[in-house]
């Protein structure tokens, strides 16, 4: 089912400088602060790529995109970026500590390329919707670089760990990269160019299932270009780092929502109107929450609501078997407050924040008037969702940490 492909990625050569001063976090996790350090760290830093600065005096032949592809070009062609001899994948672990708990992992994986499928092919499934500007976006970089510049985040199912086991092996020598990203965690990668264990590798892989943990929008934009190319094989395949679900470094952090700019909002009235669908109920500490969070049982939906006049636990009286989330989204935000879906494609009221603590602080310091806070939706609750073939709202997960970009690019032949 699952069809993966060794490839002869381009990597940054010892004359880019430091890899610290030139891998990113993928692009939609850039903010601008991020993107003017990463452009002041070197002039070969990805971001002048994946997420280049616009210009007042950009036009058809100088743009965003245009200036991508010249940078790309002018840094295989000096060196900057060097293409490996030969077909590899390649082992990549991430060392890191859970925010907010302090727990440490190691998440394994192994960077590939995939097959391109139609979601109708029931090989890769998504668990999130995606938006059109976001697609629209990368598949302009995509057309103007011909490159898969960043890994997708795929996970499939192996309850036995064969292939972590493998990857554990390759990973006893020395890695041929190693960097700290700006969270404290740890990246290192190592080729895999054994043919017997890249055939492996290859057939362990071959009855999986694939479920996109992170990059949705790059995956069906992947799609749009395949479709755009019906005569490239290169076209038909992308790059990507797969994670074994089963895996104890597998992890989902939530994304809180913040809630603002509500015209006349009252506490009082918000906490009565509440009460047709949540049993409400004061609480005077956040770990009274994070108990009950431990305490609930499977189809129960219970999250945190502050205020400024007070902490609060809501837990839904009929969440009709869905997750958090969707009952979030579907009996609060759109029920209880009336914000429309299209309000929040448009980012008109919500923000997301990773966090208890940066959460409650928005709310304390009057940028938010409401924080509803969130239980971590869980690795095996994606995947029923996935398989089962629904979807989830976006920011419905956060797995943490994020792939880096930079590490391994795969540029299609001309």
């Amino acid at each position: 089912m699952a069809k993966i492909f060794p490839f002869s990625a381009y990597r940054y050569s010892e004359i880019a400088g430091p890899l610290v001063s030139l891998v990113t976090q993928p692009y939609d996790k850039i903010t601008p602060a991020m993107r003017k350090t990463y452009l002041a760290q070197s002039p070969y830093n990805l971001v002048r790529i994946i997420l280049g600065e616009q210009r007042e005096a950009d036009s058809a032949t100088d743009n965003v995109y245009t200036r991508a592809a010249q940078h790309l070009k002018s840094w295989i062609e000096s060196g900057i970026l060097a293409q490996d001899q030969e077909p590899s994948l390649f082992a990549y672990f991430q060392e890191f500590r859970v925010p907010d708990t302090g727990e440490y992992l190691t998440r394994k994986g192994f960077v590939g390329l995939g097959q391109v499928e139609d979601y109708s092919a029931n090989i890769v499934y998504r668990h999130e919707q995606t938006l059109s500007g976001p697609k629209k976006d990368r598949l302009e970089l995509l057309r103007h670089t011909r490159a898969h510049l960043e890994q997708l985040f795929m996970l499939y199912p192996d309850p036995t760990g064969e292939i972590d086991r493998m990857l554990d092996e390759v990973a006893q020598a020395m890695p041929d990269a190693e960097v700290a990203d700006e969270y404290g965690a740890e990246h290192r990668l190592w080729r895999v160019s054994d043919p017997a264990r890249i055939s492996r590798i290859q057939t362990l892989m071959s009855d999986k299932k694939l479920l996109i943990a992170d990059g949705h929008h790059r995956y069906e934009t992947a799609l749009a270009f395949r479709n755009e190319n019906p005569g490239s094989d290169d076209a038909s395949k992308v790059v990507m780092t797969f994670v074994n679900m089963h895996a104890p470094g597998l992890k989902i952090l939530a994304t809180h929502r913040l809630i603002s700019d509500l015209k006349d909002f009252d506490e009082s009235g918000f906490l009565r109107r509440a009460e047709s669908a949540f049993r409400v109920e004061r609480i005077d500490s956040i770990e009274k929450l994070t108990k009950r969070w431990a305490e609930s049982k499977p189809g129960q939906c219970v999250f945190g609501i502050v205020m400024p006049g007070g902490s609060y636990i809501f837990e839904a009286k009929d969440p009709k078997g869905q997750l958090d989330v969707p009952v979030l989204h579907t009996a609060l935000i759109g029920g209880v407050l009336g914000i429309s879906e299209e309000q929040v494609r448009d980012g008109k009221h919500l923000r997301y924040m990773r966090g208890l603590d940066s959460a409650i602080e928005e709310v304390k310091s009057g940028t938010a008037q409401i924080a509803c806070l969130l239980k971590p939706t869980s690795v095996e609750q994606v995947a029923n969702i996935s398989f089962g073939g629904g979807v989830m709202p976006q920011k419905s997960t956060d797995f943490y940490p994020k792939l880096l970009s930079g590490l391994t690019i795969y540029k299609l032949r001309d």
